[in-house]
């Protein structure tokens, strides 16, 4: 296995926000703690904490937990205001995954559900890893890379990708990147996630 999916959330107050988001959608569905464990894989204990603001919960966790309410990753972590033109400034972003060397991968921005295109900004420094669950069905991801090299797999399918190079890879099964180089990967993400909140 590889680096395990760090803690996501950057500062105490998007932790809050997202504390406060899930409280809200959960007794607005008027379900129980346990009903949004069972719906969401999380554990009831840690959405208890993620509930009070005091927890840095992982990408795999907050991906779970938009999945349940049927929004994106992005009405998550952020205020889902819809506007026809929504600019995050340099710096605005959230850093939804720390890897133990100072890598990082920001969340750019994202359109609405139902067809959700999430934006990602990599850096990733050598011997750090990303191993993730299979997202929603349908999911697709296409990468990028300005520099270095990147390892990138998706089950028992292996690519090798340099400066330069793009991959599209399944997102829908067990995939994950990492920086196999002697020098920091950068790259860039799309990632569509088709019918996100059509259950």
């Amino acid at each position: 296995m590889g680096e395990p999916d760090r803690p996501a959330v950057d500062t105490n107050a998007v932790a809050e926000a997202i504390g406060g988001r899930v409280r809200r959608w959960r007794a607005e569905r008027n379900w129980t703690l346990d009903a949004l464990a069972e719906r969401s894989g999380v554990s009831r204990r840690t959405l208890v904490i993620i509930e009070q603001g005091q927890s840095n919960p992982s990408i795999a966790v907050l991906l779970r937990l938009a999945s349940a309410f049927g929004v994106s990753l992005s009405d998550l972590v952020e205020d889902g205001a819809v506007s026809p033109i929504r600019v995050h400034r340099a710096g605005e972003s959230h850093t939804l995954w720390r890897g133990p060397s100072g890598g990082r991968g920001v969340l750019v921005g994202a359109t609405e559900p139902p067809q959700v295109v999430e934006l990602w900004d990599w850096d990733m420094a050598p011997g750090e890893r990303l191993d993730s669950e299979p997202h929603s069905r349908g999911t697709r991801e296409v990468l990028f890379v300005h520099a270095g090299k990147l390892e990138v797999y998706v089950g028992s399918n292996v690519e090798r990708i340099a400066e330069g190079d793009s991959v599209v890879l399944y997102g829908d099964q067990l995939h994950g990147y990492a920086c196999t180089g002697s020098d920091n990967v950068h790259f860039s993400m799309t990632v569509l996630q088709p019918g996100v909140g059509g259950n």
